[in-house]
């Protein structure tokens, strides 16, 4: 066995109700001034009021961000940074999708590290300790709330950029299944394949190991046995708990292996037309899984397998093939929209695009090699459907 290594840095607290510790936690942290990052349509759900005057009854003083858009802006981060730094915060807590955390690992960065989010773009390039980061996640798909990765969109140039750097990971997750109870279907079944995206390319990726593996597995398995009931019953707390354990644990999977092609013409798309991340990688998915089983066909299988599509006495390219179709009907079961329908969506941007998913940090963990002629094809592949 090769080594390996793996790295946890946050701690987590999960469970129905473990967003109402904030208080205690924020000041088990020594801290008193919160700035507190979140999206209007968290803010507008109700559900922030409750941690924010618990806080306050606890003598925290608060300053809220809530300006954060679907795949956030760097001058969304600039913006905030900046109120943190005049309201002198020495905490940051995101609560939200992938958008506000990772939004808010930008800012703690920016607050300790000066500069824009672009200086910090790339791999280990953060000079000085970040403020400590709480993270309430409302939804089970990014896993953000356990990642050392924050997806942030340059808005000059319309292109998704990363900080992947330990110093943002957070110091604590308070991971609460109660809170995605209200979470409409189509964002429940977009989120939830976005995390099953995180398993299937952790488990595939060329940086994966054992412990990843095992992770990347059970998510798989959790994944596949309830996102169903909780796009469908959405009051249904065991379904729902399970695919926020699901999103967990693909978080810390790929947190510690990485993300592969998926993601890379997911951020392209992203970046360029502004779609949704979890819708980007619904529609990819298939069509990568596809491209990538020469490469990987018995760890394919074993997505089949872990789905609950391929029995073990299935062949290997049986069951591969049962897992990528699996992936096509559960997209077309929770209507996910296609590709082609999408706003803006131009073949003409495909060469754009395949030349960034191609740039994209994560391309070379894809197991199956991919340069732009490879994407061009994949992109036309999931056009046509």
């Amino acid at each position: 066995m090769e080594q390996f290594g793996f790295y946890a840095p946050t701690r987590i607290e999960f469970g129905t109700g473990v967003s109402g510790r904030i208080a205690n936690e924020v000041s088990a942290l020594g801290a008193s001034r919160v700035l507190v990052i979140t999206d209007k349509g968290i803010l507008a759900s109700g559900m922030v009021e409750p941690l924010l005057r618990q806080m306050e009854q606890s003598h925290i003083t608060i300053t809220l961000f809530d300006a954060v858009k679907s795949n956030p802006r760097d001058i969304d981060c600039h913006k905030a940074a900046a109120l943190g730094l005049e309201a002198k915060v020495d905490l940051v807590l995101a609560i939200g999708g992938g958008s506000p955390i990772d939004t808010a690992k930008a800012v703690a960065a920016l607050i300790t590290n000066g500069g824009e989010v672009k200086d910090w773009v790339g791999e280990q390039k953060l000079h000085h300790p970040t403020l400590p980061l709480i993270c309430i996640p409302t939804t089970a798909g990014t896993g953000s709330e356990v990642t050392m990765f924050a997806v942030i969109t340059d808005a000059e140039q319309n292109l998704k950029t990363c900080i992947a750097d330990t110093l943002i990971a957070p110091a604590l997750a308070l991971v609460d299944p109660g809170l995605t109870m209200s979470l409409p279907p189509l964002l429940t079944a977009s989120t939830g394949i976005d995390a099953l995206t995180h398993a299937i390319e952790a488990y595939t990726c060329n940086l994966h190991n054992p412990v990843s593996d095992a992770l990347a597995l059970k998510a798989i398995s959790l994944i596949c046995q309830n996102i169903r009931q909780a796009v469908e019953q959405g009051e249904n707390l065991e379904a729902r708990s399970n695919m926020m354990l699901g999103s967990l644990l693909a978080g810390i999977a790929f947190g510690n292996a990485d993300v592969a092609g998926v993601h890379c013409m997911a951020e392209a798309i992203g970046g360029l037309y502004d779609i949704p991340h979890g819708i980007a990688n619904s529609i990819l998915l298939p069509f990568v899984m596809e491209y990538n089983i020469p490469a990987a066909l018995e760890r394919h299988a074993e997505i089949g397998r872990a789905m609950g599509v391929a029995p073990a006495s299935m062949p290997d390219h049986e069951a591969a093939a049962a897992a990528v179709e699996a992936v096509k009907k559960l997209s077309l079961d929770l209507e996910i929209p296609r590709f082609k329908d999408l706003p803006n969506v131009n073949p003409d941007d495909f060469n754009l695009l395949a030349a960034r998913a191609a740039a994209n940090i994560s391309a070379p963990s894809n197991c199956r090699p991919a340069g732009e002629k490879e994407y061009y094809e994949l992109f036309f592949k999931a056009y046509r459907g």
